[in-house]
């Protein structure tokens, strides 16, 4: 019986250092039947060597050998190039994170040439698809980084401290979004001392926020549950009474951390300009959405920007300022998808799986919606 192969290519866009495979994943894989064929150097990045990879059970191949053409899986972290896509063969799976509203060319290569694309910020928000959730996973990394990067930057101190010297009083954080990466940068500006508060449009957030030690920031607004879990788009006069409220709270923080995004939607813009002039000197702001339109309407992503003394830092590929552990949690996540359609070493997916049906984007040469 011939080997059922599952290919990991180099990553090649900028800024990305994340893998699709960890060796501490491999023999997951392994176990199943499966074979792993890694890129030579796509580890390298995320500190993970070609030798790490043959002791877990990988083969390593060359750039210039990897062929495409026998894959059965191709798995990686951003959408392959096109020059890839187009060697696929019919019948093979591709696992990555393909967004298919950013990438219709790539989506249309797939369906043509009857590829099986399954994305990884399309994976159900149930409890059986929690292992695959990728989303969650890397907002782990995100939040947690973000509020390091904000420390970083602070001129003060975020703990209190008293000494002989006079008291310092701790820092003022405030968390504008209160998912995965909300709730991790909370918990993580607590444990450096922080004074924190947190805001959500989705009223169920709050137990979580006060959960952390933070205040929940009570605004006279309607609550914007939306499906999955996530907050639904808002109109634009909520977005303006909502503005208008929490200015108050933006004005008396140190650090702003902005974490609100809507999948397939811009970021919904929670801190103007005027904001910004409000703040006090030296105070920072972490918008973590920066790429796909920012909370922060003068934040750009990869930058930072300095208004009136308040310096806003537009992350860009956050994750990958963590590559090792991010790709550790992705890898798990890449293991328990595959793993879903795989059965007796062999790799087919049962469509009527909820889970895999959530988050295919092509099959047999349609588009699925």
């Amino acid at each position: 019986m011939r080997s059922v192969r599952v290919v990991i290519p180099a990553e090649t866009r900028e800024y990305e250092r994340r893998v699709a495979l960890v060796p501490d994943v491999v023999p997951r894989i392994v176990r199943s039947g499966l074979e792993v064929l890694v890129e030579s150097g796509a580890g390298l990045p995320s500190y993970a060597t070609d030798d790490d990879f043959r002791a877990a059970g990988a083969a390593v191949a060359a750039g210039d050998a990897l062929d495409l053409t026998e894959a059965a899986v191709v798995a990686s972290v951003q959408p392959l190039p096109v020059q890839q896509a187009v060697e696929l063969s019919e019948r093979t799976v591709t696992i990555s994170f393909l967004q298919p509203a950013a990438e219709p060319e790539l989506v249309e290569i797939f369906a043509r040439r009857k590829v099986t694309a399954f994305s990884l910020d399309r994976v159900p928000r149930i409890t059986r698809a929690q292992p695959a959730d990728a989303l969650s996973s890397q907002a782990l990394v995100a939040g947690y980084r973000a509020v390091l990067v904000a420390a970083a930057r602070l001129p003060k101190f975020f703990p209190l401290f008293m000494t002989a010297a006079g008291t310092v009083p701790p820092a003022r954080v405030l968390v504008l979004g209160a998912g995965v990466a909300g709730l991790q940068a909370i918990a993580t500006a607590r444990r450096l001392g922080a004074v924190v508060e947190g805001y959500d449009v989705r009223a169920a957030a709050a137990e979580e926020v006060r959960s952390l030690g933070a205040q929940f920031v009570e605004l006279e607004l309607e609550t914007q549950e939306g499906v999955g879990g996530y907050a639904r788009e808002q109109s634009a006069e909520f977005l303006a009474r909502q503005r208008e409220l929490i200015g108050e709270r933006v004005a008396i923080a140190d650090v702003v951390i902005t974490t609100a995004a809507i999948p397939g939607r811009p970021a919904p813009r929670l801190v103007t300009t005027e904001m910004v002039e409000a703040m006090r000197p030296g105070s920072v702001i972490v918008d973590l959405a920066a790429e796909s339109g920012g909370n922060c309407e003068l934040s750009r992503p990869g930058e930072e920007i300095r208004h009136h003394d308040v310096l806003v830092w537009g992350a860009r590929n956050i994750w990958s300022d963590m590559p090792a552990h991010a790709s550790k949690l992705y890898a798990n996540n890449v293991a328990a998808l595959l793993l879903l359609m795989t059965k007796d070493g062999d790799v087919s997916p049962d469509l009527d799986d909820e889970v895999l049906a959530g988050c295919c984007v092509t099959h047999a040469g349609e588009v699925r919606a």
